[in-house]
């Protein structure tokens, strides 16, 4: 993969992770490197050095709330669970990125298509 193709992966990632992040906690409370854990499990490989800034800023906009939750195994875990205002903003983003997808996918069968 050349750099540039690698610069393209990370931006697509980083624009849809908010909202991969507000579905994954509407489905179920999870910590940070879970929240990773589970988007490898999807297929999308993303650093806790992505997730821990983007869970703060989810937080300090009222998207997600948080909780700290001891752990048998080290420090204590914060657990974030998605607001109703995050419900909200992410059902929008769910379709503005319908949008995006449908037309992406059209572009992708048009050049696919033999010409006429």
């Amino acid at each position: 993969m050349s750099r540039i193709q690698a610069q393209q992966d990370a931006q697509l990632t980083r624009a849809v992770l908010p909202l991969l992040t507000l579905t994954l906690l509407a489905d179920e409370e999870s910590y940070g490197y879970q929240l990773v854990e589970r988007l490898a499990e999807l297929g999308l490989e993303v650093t806790t050095g992505l997730m821990y800034p983007l869970l703060s800023r989810l937080e300090r906009d009222g998207l997600v709330s948080a909780r700290m939750v001891p752990s048998t195994s080290g420090p204590p875990r914060k657990y974030f669970v998605v607001t109703e205002a995050g419900r909200a903003t992410r059902a929008s983003v769910k379709d503005q990125w319908q949008v995006v997808a449908t037309a992406v996918q059209a572009a992708v069968e048009k050049e696919h298509a033999p010409h006429a």
